[in-house]
């Protein structure tokens, strides 16, 4: 009998996760439920099943989360969006016979999810602070103290950078330059994340308190992701993809990046699949964050020979029996083209969704 798996609001990437999932060596058949905003979401287009989901958050989502899954009768659910809520409601989706592809330690999600955080966690933690570096960094909320701790990072000889302590990816980031608008950036650099100390200055003064930035030391070297896949603190896998220009990865058996990854999971034990984003700084490695979920380019890791994605639902499904230690093959570097995608209409299903949730 096929097992349902459900993803819920996902980056586009999630449509190789399923593909993987759905061919995956064992033979396993799933069927795939998919839910988006986005009635033109592509990944939709890659499931067996696909619906609108409302335009909600926080507990009303949870709610409609549970709902879903008792009605289409859900083994598995992949969660993206309120992850870290819906791991402090994994009892109700358990009890309805549903396994959720989530860290079920709330609290651990919801310091992984803050920045100031994470970061404080490696800081105060005794194995870690001595394995794990993170930049030098604060947080403000306000205008005059934006304006401090860019003077302050200065003075240490760091170029300046700030970006949501709540935030997903490159979203709100911005490099603080002294002086932009030359012709090259103007006609080749396409969009970009730099702005001016006063021109970001000027629009934090429009509130006299928003939302809390880090302010930090550029990392000017090169980024990694490391994705790992783990159970019980028994690490299976760790593996160091490197971003190069443009859409080149490759994957490097970094061993320093491997070891900080297995320190990482001997501290935390972080379940299933989850990704550590790091980048350099005069020869050394410093965290940028870490996600407790599988990474939008987890498919290029996967190039190594593992299948991540269905190995860490096996593990949820499974427990102790799946894991086993793979040796991934590393060296390799890739690339990627757009495709072409006809998208499916799921108009009907929209409408019946909505009747039956409204």
């Amino acid at each position: 009998m096929k097992k349902r798996i459900w993803f819920n609001q996902w980056f586009t990437t999630v449509a190789h996760f399923i593909e993987m999932i759905r061919y995956n060596s064992d033979g396993i058949e799933f069927e795939v439920y998919g839910t988006s905003t986005n009635e033109n979401a592509l990944y939709l287009s890659y499931c067996d099943a696909a619906f609108m989901e409302p335009d909600t958050y926080g507990e009303e989502y949870v709610q409609f989360c549970i709902a879903f899954c008792r009605t289409h009768s859900i083994d598995i659910f992949v969660p993206r969006k309120e992850n870290v809520l819906i791991s402090k409601h994994i009892k109700q989706f358990t009890e309805l016979g549903v396994k959720v592809l989530v860290c079920p330690d709330a609290r651990l999600m919801e310091m992984l999810d803050d920045k100031e955080a994470t970061y404080r966690l490696i800081e105060n933690h005794s194995l870690l602070k001595n394995y794990v570096s993170i930049p030098e960094y604060f947080i403000v909320t306000n205008a005059e103290a934006f304006k401090t701790a860019y003077n302050r990072l200065k003075e240490m000889g760091h170029k300046v950078c700030f970006k949501p302590v709540i935030g997903e990816g490159g979203n709100g980031f911005r490099l603080i330059k002294d002086q932009l608008d030359t012709i090259e950036e103007l006609f080749y650099k396409g969009v970009s994340h730099q702005i001016t100390f006063e021109h970001a200055y000027s629009i934090l003064k429009q509130q006299a308190v928003f939302p809390p930035l880090m302010v930090l030391e550029y990392l000017d070297g090169t980024e990694y992701s490391i994705d790992c896949l783990a159970l019980d603190g028994e690490l299976m896998a760790a593996i160091p993809r490197k971003k190069g220009k443009g859409r080149v990865r490759e994957l490097e058996e970094n061993q320093e990046l491997i070891t900080l990854a297995e320190k990482i999971n001997e501290a935390l034990e972080i379940p299933f699949v989850y990704n550590i984003q790091v980048k350099y700084k005069d020869g050394k490695p410093k965290l940028l964050e870490i996600n407790p979920r599988m990474s939008g380019g987890l498919h290029y890791s996967c190039l190594a020979g593992i299948n991540m994605p269905y190995r860490a639902v096996k593990v949820l499904i499974m427990g102790n029996k799946a894991i086993e230690r793979i040796e991934p093959h590393f060296g390799i570097k890739s690339s990627y083209l757009e495709k072409e995608v006809i998208l499916k209409d799921i108009t009907e299903k929209i409408s019946q969704e909505r009747a039956f949730f409204s």
